[in-house]
């Protein structure tokens, strides 16, 4: 081969290398508007509820970040009139019944990419109600998540998008059964 063409194969390599990674980069608006997503999501301890923690710890595992409650994870125990979590916080009994840390990574079979577009996530923060019509149940604080803008939920949501997906199919909510009629 001649210094030529090796300079061009060279050239060549180089050049697919910067336009593969120039596609898999976010554009300049798009790297703040992850950024943006990255820092509410921070701020508002999103972690708390939606990440395993290391064992022993109550530091998120990086590992598994923002997947949810682990199968692994038992319920926390149950009374009434009192507000329990597991030990990880992913999962948490009260009056409102038991609620579990969700997938919030974009895999498509257990992740938010299952049931929610950018649309649908955002109602869902206004609303407080699934696309299914389900409620968020505590401590989900969508009630105060509820009062950012849409540019913020629609940064939240892009930074989602961002982070590894990880196959995690957490538990339903098992909301409060009604009371019992009382017996005369």
């Amino acid at each position: 081969m001649t210094q030529g063409i090796r300079t061009g194969v060279l050239g060549m390599g180089l050049m697919l290398a910067a336009a593969s990674a120039m596609a898999q980069a976010p554009a300049g608006g798009d790297a703040a508007k992850i950024a943006r997503g990255k820092y509410l999501m921070t701020i508002g301890a999103c972690n708390d509820c939606h990440s395993p923690k290391k064992p022993g710890t109550t530091d998120p595992d990086t590992t598994r970040i923002f997947s949810g409650r682990p199968q692994t994870t038992m319920a926390p125990s149950q009374n009434p009139m009192e507000v329990h979590a597991s030990l990880d916080l992913t999962a948490w009994a009260g009056p409102w019944g038991i609620s579990y840390g969700a997938n919030l990574t974009p895999d498509p079979e257990t992740g938010l990419k299952k049931r929610y577009t950018e649309a649908s996530f955002i109602k869902t923060l206004r609303t407080g109600k699934k696309p299914e019509g389900e409620d968020l149940l505590p401590p989900m604080p969508w009630a105060l998540y509820k009062a950012l803008s849409d540019d913020d939920l629609k940064s939240i949501w892009a930074y989602l998008q961002t982070i590894p997906a990880i196959k995690n199919n957490v538990k339903s909510a098992a909301p409060a059964k009604p009371a019992a009629p009382a017996k005369k």
